[in-house]
């Protein structure tokens, strides 16, 4: 019997470069066909032929499929969290504070950090935030967020650090100064190392358990001695002292020293 969506996932490898097989297979095939349905496609292989040859397509496609919901200040407990239990332990090298936002979408997560630590007096300090998906990260890069997306930033975060602008908020240039944006993908790229804090959130909720923990020994690989490893507010490593690491707060794992 032909696995028309495994069939799917090669072909569409081979086009983008993204591995499928390391999602969750029903939540990924049912997200899929309930797009690929809304476009009237026939088959998954008709869907694939047309994509191949319509880029607008192709990347509306992509869009949909990578995981692009956020907020500033989602989930604001866990940013206290990092405030209040985790500033103060951070002993950063003298070229200051270097974060990463692991799966960062649009930016939201980044200049939420950038905000937190702004306000927590911290001087010398960049944040990274990666995505594999390169369209968001341009729209990262501009700091323009809607009402919606700024719902939860406290007011005098909001008047302090960004500007009313074209029926939303703009990040001052002083903030995003602060930051770089680059593309990379969790499952096949090479981490790179000696990070003071890592923020992988609602990110592997949708990989494989498989998946899922070789991303999590990679990052604990990524992160300095003494470093600290943010992790969804549902989710959990699985064996953190096996990867060198130690539960401190809810959602929080440091490295050993």
């Amino acid at each position: 019997m032909v696995d028309e969506y495994g069939e799917f996932c090669s072909g569409l490898r081979r086009l983008t470069g993204v591995d499928l097989t390391s999602y969750k297979r029903a939540q990924m095939e049912r997200r899929i066909r309930t797009y690929v349905d809304r476009k009237a496609a026939p088959t998954l292989s008709a869907f694939l032929r047309h994509i191949q040859t319509s880029p607008a397509d192709l990347d509306d496609f992509l869009d949909r499929i990578t995981i692009n919901v956020s907020e500033l200040y989602r989930n604001p407990e866990q940013y206290e969290l990092l405030r209040t239990r985790v500033l103060g332990e951070l002993r950063p090298a003298a070229a200051g504070l270097r974060v990463w936002s692991a799966g960062c979408s649009y930016g939201a997560e980044v200049y939420t950090l950038a905000t937190m630590l702004r306000d927590a007096g911290v001087g010398r300090f960049q944040v990274v935030g990666t995505d594999i998906d390169r369209r968001v990260l341009e729209r990262a890069a501009r700091g323009w967020f809607s009402d919606n997306d700024m719902r939860s930033v406290p007011p005098r975060i909001r008047d302090r650090f960004f500007e009313a602008r074209d029926g939303g908020y703009r990040a001052g240039g002083d903030l995003r100064g602060h930051l770089r944006f680059q593309t990379q993908d969790l499952l096949k790229d090479r981490y790179p190392t000696g990070w003071d804090l890592v923020l992988c959130r609602n990110v592997v909720i949708y990989f494989t358990d498989d998946a899922r923990d070789q991303v999590h020994r990679d990052l604990a690989g990524a992160l300095r001695p003494g470093g600290f490893l943010m992790v969804g507010a549902t989710e959990r490593v699985t064996d953190p002292r096996g990867i060198g690491l130690e539960p401190v707060h809810p959602f929080i794992y440091r490295k050993a020293a």
